[in-house]
């Protein structure tokens, strides 16, 4: 690639990233080039190129660190304002999905091990603490997952007739229950045992099953199943 020139306009156009995609494939370009094709313009003294490998750099070029970073932190990088920051997440997220979905097609839950890796994988991303389910078809293939409500560092609300309204919808037999704890503790609080005992209760009437209720972080799970709480 042509150095000395801030434009990539003034490249060479088999170095160009658009020509390059064009002519080639994804695959063959590198991160900071798919970036800069999101970031299209660069400043007068760096290019998009260039600003591309600063975004990389916000998130340690790594691109599931960089998942997880706000608008605002990366507008903290010079040359980034809103519009390219917004275009930064919003294709972060196109990806998340992309892989989301690929793994309720896929997952076809036969344990609580299962589950709680799934739902690691799931929740990953949220750097404050989410309340989602899972809902569950009778051969334990997934049918929906979706985050109830979202919180704080310390906690989340999620309501229970929003969680069985959609068990309804979807013809679910068992739901998994599950929230993310970013502190790293595992322990469930008093208030998360008594949410899942009412959620049990309820369940009943329903003839649904809980099946779980699994507390996710970075460092591991806690099944209230494994643990005799359900």
């Amino acid at each position: 690639m042509q150095v000395g020139k801030t434009s990539i306009k003034d490249w060479a156009k088999g170095d160009r990233p658009r020509e390059k995609l064009l002519s080639k494939n994804p695959e063959s370009l590198s991160d900071s080039e798919l970036l800069a094709i999101l970031i299209r313009i660069g400043t007068p003294h760096r290019s998009a190129v260039d600003l591309a490998k600063d975004v990389l750099k916000l998130g340690k070029n790594d691109l599931q660190r960089l998942g997880k970073l706000s608008v605002k932190e990366f507008m903290k990088i010079k040359g980034i304002g809103q519009a390219k920051a917004i275009t930064i997440a919003a294709a972060l997220e196109l990806g998340r999905r992309r892989q989301d979905a690929l793994l309720i097609e896929k997952t076809l839950l036969k344990d609580g091990r299962a589950a709680a890796t799934y739902l690691q994988i799931m929740l990953k991303d949220h750097r404050y603490e989410v309340f989602a389910a899972l809902y569950l078809n009778s051969a334990g293939k997934i049918l929906h997952f979706g985050i109830m409500s979202q919180g704080g560092l310390t906690g989340t609300v999620a309501d229970p007739r929003v969680i069985f309204k959609k068990a309804l919808e979807e013809d679910a037999v068992s739901i998994i229950l599950c929230h993310n704890h970013p502190s790293g503790n595992l322990r469930p609080s008093k208030a998360d045992e008594e949410f899942t005992q009412k959620i049990k209760e309820g369940a009943k009437h329903l003839d649904i099953k809980l099946l779980d209720h699994i507390i996710v972080s970075e460092e591991g799970y806690f099944s209230f199943a494994d643990n005799g709480l359900l």
